[in-house]
């Protein structure tokens, strides 16, 4: 693929999925950055465009990165991916790691104060993330796929509550914008989730799953941001 500074980082990821790995190892926002220009989201993590060009470069020659086109896949395709693995693994580790957290701050918070602020953090991303994915199951999702299929059967579109999908979609990515923040906030204050030295089998484990919690929510994040919202908002306007 041609790579230029102009390009947006959602543009690259679109083209080429399995981008999301270089990204991630790079500290290159593609979520909610997405809009950004590859120039600027370069800069901002200290890399060159060149060196990003040729990581790319062998990520897509590499074998065995085949991959669902989330591009071309139904909005309720999209839906029920974004759900099956997005949603129900957020959940389930939301539900393992608050407690994991309790113990290694219980444990280890006397010599890494620093423990205390990640266990606030993650409080409050829980606290976000558990209202705003039923606020999807329950009224967003639900519409999109209601809207797609009465477009597909030649129906009038659904009644929508919220006035117009972008209502929603809009205070959902703001929401997005508020993840983000404590996911970097939380990456800062682990150094990168690097364990100390006296870090236990626990401490260990929390910051393991963290950090793929935080990549899961990336690609998350990234689906509803620059694939299933723009689609519904677009299907929205040719009704």
């Amino acid at each position: 693929m041609t790579i230029s500074s102009t390009m947006k980082v959602r543009d690259v990821v679109l083209e080429l999925p399995q981008a999301t790995r270089v990204f991630e190892k790079l500290n290159i926002d593609y979520c909610c950055g997405g809009d950004k220009p590859l120039g600027e989201a370069c800069a901002i993590a200290g890399v060159e465009v060149a060196n990003l060009e040729r990581m790319l470069e062998e990520v897509r020659q590499a074998p065995g990165n085949g991959s669902l086109d989330f591009a071309k896949a139904t909005l309720g395709e999209l839906v029920g991916h974004i759900l099956d693995k997005h949603h129900v693994y957020t959940k389930d580790e939301m539900a393992r790691l608050e407690p994991l957290m309790v113990k290694v701050i219980e444990a280890h918070g006397a010599n890494h104060p620093e423990l205390q602020g990640m266990g606030g953090l993650f409080q409050q991303l829980c606290a976000d993330l558990k209202p705003h994915m039923f606020k999807e199951e329950q009224i967003l999702f639900p519409y999109i796929v209601e809207m797609e299929t009465s477009a597909l059967q030649n129906r009038p579109a659904p009644f929508a509550p919220f006035g117009t999908v972008k209502n929603p979609v809009r205070m959902m990515m703001m929401e997005h914008e508020t993840v983000g923040d404590l996911l970097r906030e939380l990456r800062a204050l682990s150094s990168n989730y690097t364990v100390p030295p006296d870090g236990c089998i626990s401490y260990q484990t929390l910051y393991r799953a963290l950090e793929a919690f935080e990549q899961d929510l990336h690609q998350h994040i990234h689906l509803e941001n620059n694939i299933l919202f723009p689609r519904a908002i677009e299907m929205e306007g040719s009704r």
